[in-house]
């Protein structure tokens, strides 16, 4: 991967865009959205950078410009609700509410596609044999598969597995099925998982198969799967469309009336 191109800044027309696209979605700007001069004093830029973001949410038809009229998003100019076929804001999001892994396992499976970009034995580098408690140079099953749902590309998966876990099953078998049930038929027992989920900005190689610009913001979970022993059987790098999918867990409060403390009652994710 090319990590410089990480660090590339996103043109301000299409940060002003993003934003605004996110605005959007959340049903702002019912009664029009602000003219150009407005919008450029309010994110303190030319306005022909503001012209040049509202041209790309007006091609991607969230947004329709009439004289006279202003700039309006699509639904309220349409006079329908926020679900119009051509709008972004009014796609679904995958979003993943089932618990236990199986479950969602098999729910994505019948929602998504998955193209298997590359599938090989590598020696673990540290990182690898660290998350996995093996030695360093040890053999692993390095995989990595776009999955895609009918709006396009919704993640970059990385994973890796010792290979002497993976050695039932490859490129083709992973094209098939998620990996998690190509292990459970293998003979291992999940017994669960752990993750992070943070942000990073799209390099060349994530841009070019998640189909966005380099420096777009990305979602990144990693997440490592244990058998029921405890030990280390997969460990996955993930890279989401913030646009395509979202992450949702339900929260219980724990103690009295006045307890601060809140924890998760049921942990929700897409595993594949």
């Amino acid at each position: 991967m090319n990590h410089h191109a990480a660090a590339l800044p996103l043109p301000k027309y299409h940060q002003i865009y993003l934003v605004l696209r996110e605005q959007l979605a959340e049903g702002r700007f019912a009664g029009g959205l602000p003219g150009e001069v407005a919008l450029a004093g309010q994110f303190g830029v030319a306005r022909i950078t503001v012209r040049k973001a509202l041209a790309q949410l007006a091609a991607e038809g969230l947004i329709d410009r009439a004289p006279g009229r202003g700039t309006v998003p699509r639904a309220a100019a349409t006079k329908t609700s926020n679900t119009g076929a051509n709008g972004a804001a009014s796609r679904p999001r995958s979003r993943a509410q089932l618990t236990g892994l199986l479950e969602n396992i098999v729910t994505m499976g019948l929602a998504t596609k998955v193209k298997v970009l590359h599938c090989e034995v590598v020696r673990a580098s540290a990182a690898v044999a660290e998350a996995l408690h093996i030695d360093i140079g040890a053999p692993v099953q390095k995989a990595q598969r776009v999955r895609s749902t009918r709006e396009g590309p919704l993640s970059l998966i990385t994973t890796h597995v010792p290979a002497a876990l993976a050695a039932g099953f490859g490129r083709r078998e992973l094209a098939k099925k998620p990996i998690l049930i190509l292990l459970e038929e293998a003979g291992v027992r999940i017994g669960g998982a752990s993750q992070t989920i943070s942000a990073c900005l799209a390099d060349a190689h994530a841009a070019r198969h998640l189909e966005v610009s380099v420096g777009s913001a990305l979602l990144a979970v990693t997440r490592l799967i244990r058998d029921t022993r405890g030990r280390p059987v997969q460990w996955l790098h993930g890279l989401y469309r913030p646009d395509r999918y979202q992450y949702e867990m339900q929260l219980s409060r724990v103690g009295s009336i006045d307890a601060k403390v809140w924890v998760s009652k049921a942990l929700t994710a897409q595993f594949h």
